[in-house]
């Protein structure tokens, strides 16, 4: 699938992945590959970008809005910047 994470400054990521684990206002949640279209409302809190099944991407988001549509999903946030770990 395809992700976008974007904020009012900049596209912060775009490419494919395998998946994203999103904070989603009533708790943690994971979009795949070919999931079922949604939008969900997002709080601040760490997005994990699921480059494959052993590599990752961290990201700390501030509240906004995850749409997925035709296995692209697009996330926008007020503000995100990435995570060393």
């Amino acid at each position: 699938m395809t992700l976008e994470i974007l904020t009012p400054e900049k596209k912060l990521y775009s490419g494919d992945v395998y998946g994203v684990q999103l904070p989603g206002i009533d708790g943690s949640f994971e979009i795949l590959d070919m999931h079922a279209p949604i939008v969900g409302a997002l709080k601040q809190g760490t997005l994990k970008v699921l480059k494959d099944k052993n590599s990752f991407d961290h990201f700390t988001i501030q509240g906004g809005f995850v749409e997925m549509l035709n296995n692209k999903a697009t996330v926008l946030v007020e503000g995100a910047r990435p995570v060393d770990l």
